[in-house]
């Protein structure tokens, strides 16, 4: 049930009549007509631009077609007045029997707020893709909730979602990883090393020297780099993507593929999407201007190969192999992409961190030019995470060596608190992660507001004493829970399918967090009207009709707060210590 889109649906058969009776002229593009909460709750329950829209093509006054319009309305039952505002928007208020009926939906359909925009269209989620070469830092916590959050709104959404994580293992970044695990290796046999040239000090890598040792004892002890180079280099990369995995589960996170940047070279794979480019004429050799400041890693004073990705929107042509032959960084990421088009996907998402915001014209370039534009490609940017403690920033992790990992955060402040934090902004809006506010009890706290809320309907239905199973309430008489107070939560909860549309079009599962705090703290407020009013306690003493009423109202916003929270993949708190 999506009351929204009912009274669209009803808007729509009025205009109809309208068109039938001469009133409106036919054939009206109405694509753009929506029916939604107005600006001010004191204007009604919805409002609609019908006639605003139609105005200009049906040559009509808005007035005149919004009057029309309401009179068609206001026959149906669920409309109880229907007045023209302004210019020509339609006002509308809704019956009290529509806000029980969405009451009832919540407690008897266990899909109450899904949708079918996505009609099963395969749409592709990568997100944390990390460098394999250590635990995953805070930064790559938030793409990582974000990426995963995103993937079960779009799930809920009715979309076919796949989770990929794409393992940079092709780079020289693997090598130096091979470097410092040997250099852990020799530490394990007793030698005494040094972590120079850019090789990785952290602690995490002594057990993993250590298990190398326990593997090949001392076959690599003394040895030039040629004799143990590529065997160390896999089992490390392995060894990290052990431990990256381990990371993802302890935020209840699991990709359904893991994808190896290594694996494309040598394969064809980018041979083949280059060849593809350049069979569309979007290939050609050049040598690019320099650019101004700082020079990129991909740019030589000398002829290269060139995609030309300015055709689809960039700001310079990239380079895709050097001079010298070699592949560029852009290379293999085109070729990744092409596989992702050629599996069938009918839309990708990348969740990137803030630092790849140069990347993102490019590669939807790629996308568009291999798609012949059939694709479409988002890359959401993540922004940093600042972390505090005691109302100071929160120092490096001594295992990582130079930064805070997710396992520092969440065994901090566990898992559920780490998700939902880290989703009550817009992913590209910076975020603060305060230790102490985010475990702090109180309303400022999103985290604690909605799981209260949560497990205060919990509470109440263990003092029940009536039945509070979903099909005895769903059965209960309303019309004993009509307070203007008790119409706002049931107003609120009838939001809920029209918010997971939204925020499923925008890629944005902050929204889903946000629509929890709102409708928490609507059951929060009356609660504590039920302080003063009695009349407004859920628990009616002596009064059996009248107390499942009011518990299958609340009962329906916890079924809403449980489906929520497992989009953002929060367990729901079923009491508060």
């Amino acid at each position: 049930m999506n009351v929204f889109a009912d009274i669209r649906t009803l808007v729509m058969s009025c205009l109809d009549t309208l068109e039938a009776a001469g009133t409106l002229p036919g054939g009206l593009n109405r694509s753009a007509i929506t029916v939604e909460p107005p600006r001010d709750a004191a204007h009604g329950d919805m409002a609609t631009n019908a006639a605003m829209v139609l105005a200009k093509p049906a040559k009509m006054n808005p007035r005149a077609i919004a009057e029309s319009l309401a009179v068609e309305l206001a026959k149906d039952d669920r409309i109880t007045v229907a007045e023209v505002a302004g210019p020509g928007f339609l006002n509308m208020r809704l019956a009290d029997g529509v806000w029980a009926g969405v009451v009832k939906a919540a407690l008897t359909d266990p899909g109450y707020g899904r949708s079918t925009l996505g009609q099963n269209k395969k749409m592709m989620v990568e997100y944390v893709s990390a460098n394999p070469t250590g635990p995953l830092h805070v930064g790559h916590t938030r793409g990582a909730v974000f990426g995963d959050a995103l993937a079960s709104l779009l799930d809920y959404a009715g979309y076919d979602v796949t989770r990929e994580y794409y393992i940079n293992d092709g780079g020289a970044q693997v090598d130096v990883l091979a470097r410092s695990v040997y250099l852990r290796y020799l530490e394990a046999h007793g030698q005494e090393v040094a972590f120079e040239d850019g090789t990785y000090p952290g602690d995490y890598l002594i057990p993993v020297g250590e298990a190398l040792k326990d593997k090949v004892g001392d076959a690599y002890v003394g040895k030039g780099e040629q004799f143990w180079l590529e065997d160390v280099r896999d089992y490390a990369t392995e060894a990290m993507m052990d431990m990256i995995r381990d990371d993802l589960a302890s935020l209840g996170i699991r990709m359904d593929n893991f994808y190896s940047e290594k694996g494309l070279y040598g394969s064809g794979r980018i041979e083949d999407a280059i060849q593809t480019l350049d069979q569309k004429g979007l290939i050609y050799r050049g040598t690019l201007e320099p650019p101004k400041g700082k020079l990129p890693e991909d740019w030589e004073p000398r002829e290269q190969t060139l995609f030309k990705s300015t055709e689809y929107g960039d700001d310079v042509d990239r380079p895709v192999q050097k001079s010298d032959g070699a592949w560029t960084y852009f290379a293999p990421d085109i070729a990744y992409h092409y596989d992702k088009v050629e599996r069938g996907f009918d839309a990708l998402i990348d969740v990137f961190g803030a630092d790849h915001g140069g990347y993102v014209k490019r590669m939807k370039a790629a996308v568009a030019a291999l798609s012949d534009e059939k694709v479409p490609l988002d890359i959401k940017l993540t922004q940093l995470v600042k972390l505090y403690k005691n109302g100071e920033p929160f120092k490096m992790s001594k295992r990582a060596g130079t930064f805070v990992t997710l396992r520092d955060v969440v065994d901090q402040v566990g898992s559920d608190v780490t998700r939902f934090h880290m989703l009550t902004r817009k992913n590209d809006a910076p975020l603060d992660f305060d230790f102490d506010k985010v475990t702090e009890q109180s309303k400022d706290n999103p985290v604690f507001y909605v799981q209260y809320a949560h497990a205060r309907i919990n509470s109440v239905l263990r003092k029940a004493e009536v039945p509070v199973d979903d099909a005895t309430l769903a059965g209960a008489d309303l019309s004993l829970a009509a307070h203007e107070a008790e119409l706002k939560v049931a107003k609120t909860l009838a939001e809920w399918p029209r918010l997971v549309e939204i925020a499923a079009k925008g890629h944005e599962p902050h929204r889903i967090a946000f629509y929890l705090y709102d409708l928490a703290s609507d059951f929060h407020g009356l609660w504590n009207r039920g302080n003063d009013d009695t009349s407004l306690r859920f628990l009616q003493e002596g009064d059996k009709a009248t107390t499942q009423a009011k518990i299958a109202l609340i009962r329906a916003v916890q079924v809403v707060l449980a489906s929520g929270l497992g989009i953002l993949g929060v367990t729901p708190a079923e009491e508060m210590r």
